[in-house]
C-alpha cells in the first residue's frame, strides 16, 4: 500500500500559516524590541557640535534682545513675585530670544531635553542650524566627543538680567546656553548682545576666555546681586570683615565674567561671586561650565556640587571662584540655611 498522506483543507493551510507566523513573531518580537531599545540607547550627540550650536543659539537670541531694546518695544509685564517678593519681569525681548534659541536647538536635536526660563504657545521657529563649526572651536577642539543623547540636558536663559534690561542697563544683559551631561555642566556659552562679545568653555578642552593673573581671597572683592545687596552684604562681611569691597551687579552671567579676563570688555573685576537667595539653574549653569573648564569652581554655599538634571531650582546659594582655595573660602562662610534666605 502506498503511504497515507496528510491533506489539509484551505482553511487548515491558513491556520497552519497563522500559527507559523505567531511562532515567528514570539521568537523575534523580543529580539526586535531589545534591538530597538539598544538603538535608542546608542543614539549619541557630539559635544563639539553642541558647543557650536549653543554659541549660534546665544547669538541669535541676543540679536532679538538687542533689537527689541533698541526699538523700545519691550512690552514689559510682571510674571509674578520671586521667592524674595520682587517683581519678576517679562519682556518681548525674553520671549523672542527664547523662540530663537529654543527652537534652533530643538529643530536640530528634537530628542534632547531643553529647559528654558521662558515658555510660549507659538508653533515655533523654522530655524535650522547649518552645522557650521566656527574655526575658533575647530582650532581649540580638533576632534568631536560623542555622549549618549539621553544623558544630556540643555539649559538656556534667553535674557539674563531682565530687570536691568528694562532699566536700560545694557552692560549686565546676557544670553546663555549650558549643556550638562549626567547633571555635570560641561559646555557654557555667555553672550553679550550689546557688544557682541561671547565667552565659551568646554570642560576638558578649555575655552576662549581665561582667568586673570591674580586673585585675593584674604581681602576679596565680592560681586553680588544688586537686587539683594543688603541681605548678602551682612553675609559677606561676616566672612571677610566689614571693610570688604562688595560690588553689586545685575545678571549671573555678568558676575561670572567679572571673575575672568574678558580683555575686550569693561568689567568691575571681582575675586569671587556670592549669591545667598534662591536662584534657578538656567541662571548659573553656563557660568558653572565655563569656570569648570578653566579649573574654577561654582558650588552651593556649603561647597556642594550643583546637579543640573531634574529640578530647575537651586536652593543652596552660590559661591563661584577661580584660582583660589575654594574649600578654604567655604570654611570661612557663616552658617547658612535656606529657610533664612
Amino acid at each position: 500500500m502506498a503511504p497515507m498522506g496528510i491533506r489539509l483543507s484551505p482553511l487548515g493551510v491558513a491556520v497552519f500559516c497563522l500559527l507559523g507566523v505567531g511562532v515567528i513573531y514570539h521568537l523575534y518580537a523580543g529580539v526586535l524590541s531589545s534591538r530597538l531599545a539598544a538603538f535608542r540607547q546608542k543614539r549619541t550627540v557630539d559635544l563639539r557640535e553642541l558647543l557650536a550650536l549653543s554659541l549660534e543659539a546665544a547669538v541669535q537670541g541676543g540679536r532679538e534682545v538687542k533689537r527689541i531694546r533698541e526699538e523700545d518695544t519691550l512690552e514689559q509685564r510682571s510674571k509674578g513675585k520671586t521667592k524674595e517678593g520682587a517683581n519678576e519681569m517679562l519682556t518681548l525681548g525674553d520671549l523672542n530670544s527664547h523662540r530663537k534659541m529654543y527652537y534652533l536647538i530643538k529643530n536640530t536635536y528634537p530628542y534632547l531635553q531643553v529647559n528654558s526660563e521662558e515658555h510660549d504657545n507659538s508653533d515655533g521657529e523654522a530655524t535650522i542650524w547649518m552645522r557650521n563649526i566656527p574655526s575658533e572651536i575647530l582650532n581649540k577642539i580638533p576632534a568631536g566627543k560623542l555622549v549618549p543623547a539621553d544623558s544630556v540636558t540643555v539649559w538656556i536663559d534667553p535674557l539674563d538680567a531682565t530687570q536691568e534690561y528694562t532699566e536700560n542697563l545694557r552692560q549686565y544683559v546676557t544670553t546663555m546656553v549650558c549643556v550638562a551631561v549626567d547633571g555635570d555642566p560641561v559646555i557654557g556659552v555667555i553672550h553679550k548682545p550689546f557688544t557682541g562679545y561671547t565667552a565659551w568653555g568646554m570642560v576638558g578642552e578649555g575655552g576662549n576666555i581665561k582667568p586673570r593673573d591674580s586673585y585675593n581671597s584674604n581681602n576679596p572683592k565680592v560681586i553680588v546681586s544688586r537686587s539683594h545687596s543688603g541681605r548678602v552684604k551682612s553675609f559677606v562681611q561676616q566672612a571677610f570683615g566689614n571693610n570688604t569691597d562688595i560690588i553689586p551687579a545685575g545678571g549671573a552671567g555678568y558676575k561670572v565674567l567679572a571673575l575672568l579676563d574678558a580683555s575686550d570688555e569693561e568689567y568691575e573685576k571681582a575675586d569671587m561671586y556670592i549669591h545667598v537667595t534662591f536662584i534657578k539653574k538656567w541662571d548659573i549653569c553656563a557660568g558653572n561650565a565655563i569656570l569648570k573648564a578653566l579649573g574654577g569652581h561654582m558650588t552651593t554655599l556649603k561647597g556642594e556640587e550643583i546637579d543640573y538634571s531634574g529640578s530647575e531650582k537651586n536652593p543652596g546659594g552660590v559661591l563661584a571662584s577661580v584660582n583660589i582655595d575654594h574649600k578654604a573660602v567655604v570654611n570661612r562662610l557663616p552658617a547658612w540655611e535656606e529657610s533664612k534666605n
